[in-house]
């Protein structure tokens, strides 16, 4: 394997070199270089990757979801300082909510976990998520391989919301941590099954507010995953914190450290990461095959027309769209 520029070698190098302030720019280049969609810039970050991949893959993953305003960057915050106070190398990988509109995203986690962005054991990336369903980042897989190498030995996602599509993290981490407020009510109807089901911890944040609300909302979860039967995570556990007094964060890891035990000593984190890479790879497949679509050339000069017919109601959606997969395989015009 060789890297396309000279620079890319130097650049690995820095990745995997010692700690510091040169160290933390490398892997902020690394991750940016991936999130290009420039061709040339793509090309040289597969070979990086590729570079990077054999000194990844031995960190804790932790995967963080909830509904807005529970708490999930003052909890990460409290986390990442506990964990770098036992002399782990944290990261975190926080995903921003994209404009629908602008395409902007605030990008504040930094801003939000202001003691932890300057911790020198702790890295803190937010990416946009630029329309990308599943609560992460197109390229948050591939971030989280080059903070592996880079040393960090807990590797946090933090998701942009939860909802019924926003299971990718689940399928991301090692373990996935659900988190929720207390008086949750609706907020449980709200996410419904598809997070539960999938959940390996929940976490009743703000208990300080009202334990005994935070009690109640415990019993709720622990009945609602029973009333899920089989289908749900048979390793679930529900408890209850505060983020912003520090209670209950050391409890916390304890359980997120025997989860991922237990997991490891059974066969089944490595069965789970082999199953994460196998979808990662159909994941990159359906979203590479996408974008050839879009660029095709028959298919971009009978786009307009056949959106246009569309829109007027001439042709039917569907028999437009198979009009334009049957175009992908024709010959390009000359």
């Amino acid at each position: 394997m060789t890297l396309a520029e000279p620079a890319d070698e130097a650049l690995r190098a820095a990745v995997l070199g010692p700690p510091g302030p040169a160290h933390r720019r490398a892997v902020a280049k690394t991750i940016t270089l991936l999130e290009s969609t420039r061709a040339d810039h793509r090309a040289r970050a597969d070979d990086l990757l590729n570079a990077l991949l054999p000194h990844a893959g031995r960190a804790v993953r932790v995967g963080i979801s909830g509904v807005p305003g529970v708490g999930k960057s003052t909890f990460i915050e409290a986390l990442g300082l506990h964990l770098t106070g036992l002399g782990h190398r944290v990261a975190v990988l926080a995903v921003d909510p994209s404009s629908s509109v602008s395409g902007g995203s605030i990008l504040g986690d930094k801003t939000r976990m202001e003691r932890l962005s300057v911790d020198p054991q702790a890295y803190i990336r937010p990416s946009p998520s630029s329309g990308t369903l599943g609560g992460v980042a197109e390229k948050t897989r591939e971030a989280m391989l080059v903070c592996e190498a880079a040393g960090y030995d807990v590797v946090i996602v933090e998701t942009v919301g939860v909802g019924q599509s926003e299971t990718a993290v689940a399928g991301m981490t090692d373990c996935f941590v659900l988190m929720q407020l207390p008086n949750a009510g609706d907020d449980l109807q709200a996410i419904k099954k598809g997070v539960m089901e999938l959940a390996d911890l929940v976490v009743i944040n703000k208990a300080d507010l009202d334990e005994d609300a935070a009690t109640r909302a415990r019993a709720q979860i622990t009945s609602a995953l029973r009333l899920l039967g089989t289908h749900a995570h048979v390793a679930a556990q529900v408890m209850q914190l505060s983020a912003r007094d520090g209670t209950g964060v050391a409890d916390f890891w304890a359980a997120v450290t025997r989860f991922r035990d237990a997991q490891q000593a059974s066969g089944r984190l490595a069965a789970r990461r082999h199953e994460q890479d196998r979808a990662w790879m159909w994941e990159r497949i359906e979203a590479g095959l996408r974008e050839r679509f879009r660029q095709h050339p028959a298919v971009r000069q009978a786009l307009p027309g056949l959106t246009l017919e569309v829109r007027d109601g001439t042709l039917a959606a569907s028999v437009a769209a198979r009009r334009l997969l049957d175009l992908m395989d024709s010959k390009e015009p000359n």
